[in-house]
């Protein structure tokens, strides 16, 4: 995704290129096999969901051509994941992958244990405690719950991020608000949850007996066993996570 003369620019395929992905499904699909995807063109070629779809639908609001509507089936999905993962945009990552992701960025720390090593902010936690009473959380309803908000905490987007990209929380759908009569209305909102609630505390911890540093070398040689073109610079700039 670019801006030329002030206008949003889609880099994808054409529509009759039969290496297109036709489908929020054959996307998912895609996902599984590579490992990693993130959501929009980057620096590395061709490694992004943006590339290998067509151009044409993007934001029309069509279920069956659009692929940011695809995004929403994929994550309601529960197959793969999908939230801020990738230099704080938005991408996916297959169940297979992510305890080895999870063990990067968290440097082995659930979020109890980097709170306790003084290693996590107060405005984390006051958002990770509310996922010990609800497993899932509207944003504005998360918002207000931790705190935030014109006489609370400030940088609620932010913080929710770096939670992203630190693999504790994942976007688990896109939902309506509804009135008091229960009738939806509005655009759809975030809906957030933690992998281990999305997938269980076993698997997402899988990788914790190995070397984070391992990990994230396993992930640098799974996206370039995929895209070739990627060098220890780009899949730093991509990937990485100085935190």
């Amino acid at each position: 995704m670019a801006v030329e003369d002030g206008a949003w620019i889609m880099r994808g395929l054409s529509w009759d290129d039969p290496y297109r992905i036709r489908s929020w499904q054959e996307l998912m699909d895609w996902v599984d096999e590579v490992g990693f995807l993130p959501l929009f063109k980057n620096e590395i070629e061709g490694f992004s969901a943006e590339e290998h779809t067509s151009n044409l639908y993007w934001w029309s609001g069509d279920p069956e051509q659009d692929p940011w509507e695809w995004r929403t089936w994929i994550a309601r999905s529960g197959r793969v994941a999908y939230g801020k993962f990738f230099g704080k945009k938005a991408g996916f990552i297959s169940k297979a992958w992510f305890p080895h992701f999870a063990n990067w960025r968290r440097d082995g720390y659930d979020f109890d244990s980097r709170w306790d090593e003084e290693l996590a902010s107060l405005r984390q936690k006051r958002i990770m405690d509310q996922f010990e009473q609800e497993k899932e959380w509207f944003s504005f309803q998360l918002k207000r719950m931790a705190g935030f908000g014109k006489e609370g905490e400030k940088n609620f987007e932010g913080t929710v991020t770096d939670l992203q990209m630190y693999g504790y929380l994942l976007i688990r759908d896109f939902r309506r608000r509804l009135n008091k009569k229960g009738q939806p209305y509005g655009w759809p909102v975030s809906i957030y949850t933690t992998p281990e609630a999305l997938w269980g505390y076993a698997h997402i911890s899988s990788a914790y007996s190995t070397d984070p540093a391992q990990s994230k070398a396993l992930i640098y040689q799974q996206v370039q066993a995929n895209f070739p073109a990627a060098t220890e610079a780009t899949l730093h700039t991509v990937l990485g996570w100085d935190k």
